[in-house]
């Protein structure tokens, strides 16, 4: 009888942590959902600071749809965070706006140059006139991930 209990408990233990597993789709260095904190609290921790490492979820405001080689995630004050991916490693799928993520890696406050800007504004989608718009160098809260999980439709 303890055989049958420890092989069953044993049972409901690995299907439970293979289930976990199958809730997100992963993209870059495999990294767990566990112990991320909300986009929100990440703005506090690295004002002040170069940059810092953190394990973050927040919500998908637009994705780069060129090739999913960044992504912007809303921050609580209406403004957005930019996530690149390490290296270029790795990129995301381009249909994922909207959707809560979870992404590790360094957060860091950085001047985005107006090349870079109109860059990004291009592979987003924007207007001639939209990018023409752009005209000075721009500071903002940025992140480069190791990792991404992306929930499973």
């Amino acid at each position: 009888m303890k055989k049958v209990l420890m092989t069953l408990g044993l049972a409901l233990i690995l299907g439970s942590s293979s289930v976990m597993a199958q809730k997100f789709n992963s993209f870059g260095k495999k990294i767990s959902a566990k112990e991320a904190q909300p986009v929100a609290q990440l703005v506090s921790k690295v004002q002040g600071t170069e940059a810092i490492p953190a394990k973050v979820t927040g919500e998908v405001e637009s994705v780069c749809q060129m090739s999913g080689c960044w992504m912007k995630v809303k921050l609580a004050d209406g403004q957005t965070m930019r996530v690149t991916f390490k290296d270029y490693g790795f990129f995301v799928p381009k249909d994922i706006v909207g959707q809560q993520v979870v992404f590790e890696g360094v957060a860091k406050n950085k001047i985005v140059s107006i090349a870079d800007q109109k860059h990004y504004a291009e592979d987003g989608g924007a207007t001639k006139e939209e990018i023409a718009k752009i005209t000075q160098d721009k500071k903002e809260l940025t992140f480069v991930a190791d990792g991404v999980l992306v929930p499973k439709k």
